[in-house]
């Protein structure tokens, strides 16, 4: 009985003894385990690196793509990296631009600008993914994709609606300035865009509403001077600035010249009315950047170009500059004031 008793004495210490060795083992591996689980959890996010084509000023920069990119998740800084270049007006400077942007293996390339950045940037390289921010003319006939439901190749993005914006812009000019009958067209020969709309779309929509429209060249910014003052002596009733990079690049002295020569003008996009201009009407641009924010998350994400439909704009922007109405001497009709999506006094 004693022999027995002193047996299982013996297992009940072996297993006590089996017990706080797998204790102890337990709580070394805790030990060890911590520190690295602790370093997964601390790991560096990824760092997307964004290359920012641009025709335009680096000047004229602003804070909507970033504030896009915020809005989604991507923080300067933090989680991404953002390579910017500027080709200041000199389209020609494009391509090495682009070739810069593809040294630095940025992650995606942003065209803001016409058709002429991305195609700089789909010379440039064909495998990294490209943005279009919807300037220029059409993707397909640009043979930048392949069309508009699947693009194909690295570009997709926004397209924009030239030809329709043409003719609403017209309209709501003369009905903002009923007196409007001789019309002064400025535009670059090189902007395709503007030649379409000139020669398919502006004739249409002029004919319709009375109008005659006076076509004004311009290649580069030295010609402006020489083009206003040839236009002044005809005294135009209202001034129509088409798209493109010198337009956006001069936009200062475009507006000043309307300004000085008491001449009503329509623009394209809003910073010339913020510069004082008397009213634009086009894509929304807050809206159009958080599109190609949108593109941009989805690629990084892992989505293929080829696959993401061009999308087109969806809202857009008709804004007058009161301030600017009064210092020349003309009155917005009320309705037409009512239709304003935005009026500065």
């Amino acid at each position: 009985m004693t022999d027995i008793r002193s047996q299982m004495s013996e297992i009940g210490r072996a297993e006590r003894t089996a017990m706080n060795k797998d204790m102890i083992l337990l709580s070394l591996c805790s030990l060890l385990l911590a520190p690295c689980s602790s370093a997964a959890v601390q790991q560096p996010k990824r760092v997307f690196h964004i290359g920012y084509l641009s025709g335009g000023s680096a000047a004229a920069r602003d804070s909507r793509f970033a504030l896009a990119l915020r809005e989604i998740g991507y923080v300067e800084g933090q989680n991404t990296a953002t390579e910017y270049r500027y080709a200041e007006g000199q389209l020609d400077r494009l391509p090495a631009l682009a070739a810069e942007l593809v040294r630095l293996n940025v992650d995606i390339i942003v065209a803001a600008g016409a058709d002429t950045v991305a195609r700089a940037a789909k010379n440039a390289t064909k495998t990294i993914p490209i943005v279009m921010s919807g300037q220029g003319i059409d993707p397909v006939e640009a043979a930048l994709v392949e069309n508009l439901a699947r693009p194909g190749g690295n570009v997709t993005g926004l397209t924009n609606l030239t030809g329709e914006l043409g003719g609403k812009r017209l309209e709501l000019f003369k009905q903002a300035v009923p007196k409007l009958a001789r019309v002064a067209a400025l535009y670059n020969p090189a902007a395709l865009g503007s030649v379409r709309q000139l020669k398919e779309d502006l004739p249409v929509a002029a004919r319709a509403i009375g109008l005659t429209i006076k076509l004004w060249e311009v290649r580069h910014a030295d010609a402006f001077e020489r083009v206003f003052a040839a236009m002044n002596k005809q005294h135009p009733d209202g001034l129509y600035v088409l798209g493109g990079t010198v337009m956006r690049v001069n936009e200062k002295q475009i507006v000043e010249f309307a300004l000085k020569s008491r001449i009503p003008s329509m623009y394209f996009t809003r910073e010339f009315v913020d510069a004082g201009g008397l009213m634009s009407y086009g894509a929304d641009r807050m809206d159009s950047d958080r599109r190609v924010a949108y593109f941009v998350d989805k690629i990084l994400k892992g989505a293929k170009p080829a696959h993401l439909p061009i999308e087109r704009p969806t809202k857009f922007e008709f804004i007058i500059n009161l301030k600017t109405a009064k210092q020349i001497g003309v009155t917005i009709p009320a309705n037409v004031l009512a239709r304003a999506d935005r009026v500065i006094k």
